[in-house]
């Protein structure tokens, strides 16, 4: 079976200018066409969408590449799975999901065999293995996260670093000088890319303001009920009067009992924000402003961005930021301390 590289070798050319020459991504001089079709034709290039979109047909399926791992959290990584099928639906595509925990094997596959016109990845890690294949194959790939190494990739996701100094500066303008945030298990900042820029956001932005602060983990691999109230039970102990809370549902309700047994309420005594949580926070013992992730949204814009790389005039690489928004439910009020001496 013919590979792009044959190809490439025997019309005298670049791969770049195969691939470019095959999806129509960018002008290919005359000549240089015709070489690269003679040598399709020669070689019976077939297994590549690039084949199929010069012929002017596309399979309208993208190929969404979803590894399921042990410390995944289900709701959350279902929620995207769900919002870019939408996505795709609306634009007359759809989906052929891939859960191989060999996260490449899957992609590797498809792409050639010409099933899809593309590929979204999800739960992308920082050192994920899936880029150096993005590099390789000859169809669209658009990342729905960010990865360390994110050279000349197409890559969407919520500005994190931003949700978080968003959170600490309500904090820190409703004079909590001591503040903490209880995260993900700690394996989440090993496999995951938003968790850490989350953390990182949180620090360097407390820093920034001036603040005492302190981070918790919520266990090791898996968040438990345990581990949440002992962070929270630590945090307290320190001083802090203001939390952030990145996890999921089940830390949150964790959060808010180990409050309640302290006889601690929200916001009078302790002042609360979660971000960037992808679940509905009204079913909660208490109200508390989010900076929410919407699923909808990234999904919306990542496969906009993949249907456009099929044009002619494909978006740049780079990194797509969307701004994250705050929902104000009254969890911030200030510190006692801070009351009691604009009081006195």
């Amino acid at each position: 079976m013919a590979k792009i590289d044959e190809v490439a070798r025997a019309a005298g050319v670049s791969i770049s200018t195969v691939s470019y020459a095959l999806s129509g991504k960018r002008p290919v001089a005359a000549d240089t066409r015709a070489r690269i079709e003679q040598a399709v034709r020669e070689l019976d290039y077939r297994p590549n969408a690039g084949a199929r979109m010069l012929a002017g047909s596309r399979t309208h399926i993208f190929a969404l590449t979803e590894p399921f791992r042990l410390d995944t959290h289900a709701p959350t990584h279902m929620a995207f799975v769900l919002a870019a099928s939408i996505a795709a639906r609306q634009s007359d595509y759809d989906i052929l999901l891939l859960t191989d925990e060999e996260a490449s094997a899957g992609m590797r596959r498809v792409a050639s065999s010409g099933l899809v016109d593309g590929v979204l990845v999800l739960d992308v890690a920082p050192a994920d293995e899936r880029v150096a294949l993005a590099r390789q194959i000859d169809i669209p790939t658009v990342f729905i996260g960010v990865p360390d190494d994110h050279d000349g990739l197409i890559c969407v996701d919520l500005d994190f670093e931003a949700a978080s100094a968003l959170a600490v500066d309500r904090l820190a303008d409703g004079a909590h000088r001591t503040i903490g945030m209880i995260g993900q298990s700690a394996i989440a900042y090993e496999n995951s890319n938003f968790p850490p820029r989350v953390r990182r956001g949180f620090e360097d932005h407390a820093r920034e303001r001036g603040l005492e602060h302190h981070f918790r983990t919520t266990g090791q691999v898996r968040s438990s009920a345990s581990a949440v109230r002992r962070a929270t039970g630590e945090l307290l102990d320190a001083g802090v009067t203001g939390l952030l809370l990145h996890a999921s549902e089940e830390v949150h309700s964790a959060v808010l009992a180990e409050l309640a047994s302290r006889d601690l309420s929200v916001p009078r005594d302790v002042s609360v924000i979660s971000v960037a949580s992808t679940f509905d926070l009204t079913s909660l013992a208490a109200p508390i402003d989010d900076i929410p992730l919407v699923p909808q949204t990234s999904c919306d814009l990542a496969v906009d961005l993949a249907l456009r790389s099929l044009e002619a005039d494909p978006p740049s690489a780079g990194i797509y930021l969307i701004a994250p928004t705050y929902r104000d439910r009254g969890s911030v009020t200030p510190p006692h301390a801070a009351v009691e001496a604009v009081a006195s």
